[in-house]
């Protein structure tokens, strides 16, 4: 008998789940289809970020997103009758994420929520036994970032984090030139957050409206009275929340960064910065100032989040900049690199080219092969963390050290308070996952 792609998934997860009820260790991990099988992907949070998760997964060969999952009714079916206009098919729809992890015929999530579900969604995924796609940043905190981490190993699942500059060719060739000593010897990184932040005033408590499950919206975090002034995008700028635009654009540059550098945690974190420009309620700062000091490496990676009117640096507004003893090198946005060699900036090897993250992360799902992703579970750990580290001095006022093994500020305990966050059940991080 030849088996189609659907009879033939069915065929796997009907012989896991025969040989679980005879006490017998499942011997096929659920991913294991063939290479021509289609992947069934829900998306969760469809407002913003996601619509572009419904598009990139959608134009892959043999992908289905087949679920669209949101707490907000309204978006949730605008986007379904979005998504039958463009493909001429309905998607099924769900509000509440934990009713797609019971789906069994869902391969794979797409989460893209705001930050502060992320970690706690992605762990629900993986132990639901779906692979996932996170957006960045992966955690809200250091300590949700590892335990992601371990539950991606533990359930043994294929973890990407959102950040797509890891599957450019161009950025991927400029990695090599760092590595292979094209500017020398690579002493610093500067990552460049300038972004248009307008004042948001302060639209105050109002009712919840309809079709929102504002319960479900603030999960882990704990209980707010409901404001326009978070949903659905200004909560980035509150702490219960988001995490700044260190943590949210800054992802990408924190990434890029450590990637540049070949490095991990670093040693000392100074942060400075505030709100300068509007009397609004936003928590985070407009304006940070970060530095990250790795000092047995003789490295050090500079952020700078910088609001409103300013000046480009080499062109870039949003990129990095790195400096080695032969030349230095520009990573403009997410697919384009110069370099300039030498005392006279000599143009060296540059580049413009794109790449598929989303297809990477398929690829690897198939092959259910860790090594082949891009943007790794791993990766999105140190990423996030960096961001947080520089928000946690800024928000304390002072110089840090931190130990990057133990991933612990030694003997400050009011740091370490700081590592995590209080969750509100039943909204828990598992302290075992």
């Amino acid at each position: 008998m030849k088996h189609t792609p659907f009879s033939r998934r069915k065929f796997i997860k009907a012989a896991a789940v025969g040989t679980a009820a005879l006490g017998i260790p499942t011997i096929i991990p659920a991913s294991a289809f063939g290479a021509n099988d289609r992947v069934r992907v829900a998306v969760i949070g469809v407002n913003g970020r996601g619509k572009d998760h419904i598009a990139g997964f959608s134009k892959l060969e043999n992908v289905e997103v087949a679920t669209i999952c949101d707490v907000d009714n309204v978006v949730l079916q605008e986007r379904a009758s979005d998504f039958e206009k463009k493909y001429s098919k309905k998607v099924k729809m769900e509000q509440d994420l934990r009713k797609v992890y019971e789906d069994k015929d869902i391969d794979a999530v797409s989460i893209a929520t705001p930050n502060h579900w992320h970690a706690l969604a992605a762990i629900w995924a993986c132990q639901a036994g779906k692979d996932v796609y996170v957006e960045k940043p992966a955690c809200h905190n250091i300590y949700e970032g590892r335990k992601l981490v371990e539950a991606a190993g533990r359930y043994n699942r294929i973890v990407q984090h959102g950040v797509q500059l890891r599957s450019s060719v161009a950025i991927q060739e400029a990695i090599k030139h760092l590595r292979e000593g094209l500017i020398g010897n690579v002493y610093m990184a500067r990552a460049l957050i300038y972004k248009w932040r307008p004042d948001i005033g302060n639209q105050g408590l109002s009712a919840v409206p309809a079709g929102l499950n504002w319960d479900l919206w603030q999960g882990p975090a704990q209980a707010r009275e409901f404001s326009k002034n978070y949903v659905h995008y200004n909560w980035h700028w509150f702490w219960e929340y988001g995490n700044g635009d260190i943590g949210n654009q800054g992802i990408h540059e924190t990434d890029l960064a450590l990637w540049g550098l070949d490095v991990g945690l670093p040693e000392e974190i100074t942060s400075t910065g505030g709100k300068f420009l509007w009397n609004d309620c936003k928590e985070t700062p407009e304006t940070l100032s970060s530095s990250y000091i790795y000092r047995q490496q003789k490295k050090i990676i500079e952020v700078e989040v910088r609001p409103w009117m300013t000046n480009k640096e080499d062109g870039v507004e949003v990129g990095n900049l790195f400096y080695g003893d032969k030349g230095y090198m520009v990573i403009n946005g997410y697919n384009d690199y110069k370099t300039y060699l030498g005392k006279e900036r000599t143009p060296g090897p540059a580049r413009n080219a794109g790449g598929d993250h989303y297809k990477n992360f398929v690829d690897a799902v198939r092959a259910h092969d860790k090594k082949l992703l891009n943007g790794p579970v791993e990766t999105a750990h140190l990423a996030a963390s960096l961001a947080h580290l520089g928000n946690i001095s800024y928000r304390l006022g002072r110089t840090l050290k931190f130990d990057p093994q133990k991933e612990v500020f030694p003997g400050d305990k009011e740091a370490n308070a700081m590592l995590t966050r209080k969750y509100r059940a039943p909204y828990m991080l598992p302290d075992k996952v």
